[in-house]
């Protein structure tokens, strides 16, 4: 199996979406455009995620039976450990902090303390809309114009990702500017949890591969996909079920401008020998 090369998007990615943010930033402190920004970030993020699930490849989900150890070590790391671990950050680093607290529960993969009715209408919101609506362009692509159609509609999702997200964080942080420059000392207080995760989760994932005894090319994806985390899909469930708490959509949004650009450098890392 070959390990994929990055693109110079995905490389600079990181790099785009800070830019989005400062840019947003700036332009909160017009009321005009500070208040269409509200109207903007969740709309844009559900179209980001159906493009996001358009690419998924239905055929190539019956190749998770021959990589079991690996599915499974993935469930245990993202739906057990990573949790356990983003609370114990959380609670040692951000005590007098709850909103944070919650921000990193959630890109930690855990429920965040939410009324149950507000909380399951905003999974489904997040979740269902983008799947039916890839569900649906999907069918009527291939329905409609065959697959020379779906490959356009792929090149569309492929294309429009990036910008989407990157319009999400700009309209976010241009709607929430004033909170920004009013607790920024605050969300300063996520940088050494977010550093201890994304030092130790890489650690944790590699000596778990290893005592599995994982191929090279899956040691790369359980590290991959345990550091990288669900942020666009935990940033649209708080901004649907905590929008009076913006501190926590706010440090959904931080912990991306540190995750992109370690997943970057981890690439090249992780990748077996011999891989190009």
């Amino acid at each position: 199996m070959e390990v994929a090369q990055l693109t110079w998007a995905e490389r600079l990615q990181g790099f785009l979406v800070a830019g989005a943010a400062l840019l947003g930033l700036s332009l909160g402190s017009v009321d005009q455009i500070s208040g269409l920004g509200e109207h903007i970030v969740l709309p844009a993020l559900l179209v980001m995620l159906a493009a996001s699930v358009v690419q998924v490849d239905v055929g190539s989900v019956g190749g998770v039976s021959r990589a079991r150890r690996l599915v499974g070590a993935s469930l245990v790391m993202n739906y057990l450990f990573t949790p356990l671990v983003a609370w114990a950050l959380g609670a040692g680093l951000l005590g007098a902090q709850p909103d944070l607290r919650i921000g990193l529960l959630l890109l930690g993969g855990e429920a965040a303390p939410a009324e149950a009715g507000v909380l399951v209408e905003a999974v489904a919101l997040v979740l269902l809309v983008p799947l039916a609506a890839a569900t649906i362009l999907r069918w009527a692509a291939g329905r409609l114009g065959g697959t020379s159609a779906r490959r356009r509609l792929d090149r569309w999702a492929s294309r429009s990702t990036l910008p989407l997200l990157c319009l999400a964080v700009g309209a976010m942080f241009a709607w929430q500017a004033e909170t920004v420059w009013t607790a920024g000392g605050t969300l300063l207080m996520l940088l050494p949890p977010l550093l201890a995760w994304f030092v130790l989760m890489p650690l944790i994932a590699t000596v778990v591969s290893r005592l599995l005894g994982l191929p090279g090319e899956q040691r790369v994806t359980l590290t991959m996909v345990t550091v990288a985390r669900n942020s666009p899909i935990a940033l649209g469930i708080a901004v649907a079920a905590f929008p009076d708490q913006p501190l926590i959509a706010l440090a959904l949004v931080v912990g991306p401008l540190i995750e992109l650009p370690v997943l970057a450098m981890l690439a090249p890392l992780v990748r077996p020998r011999g891989s190009r």
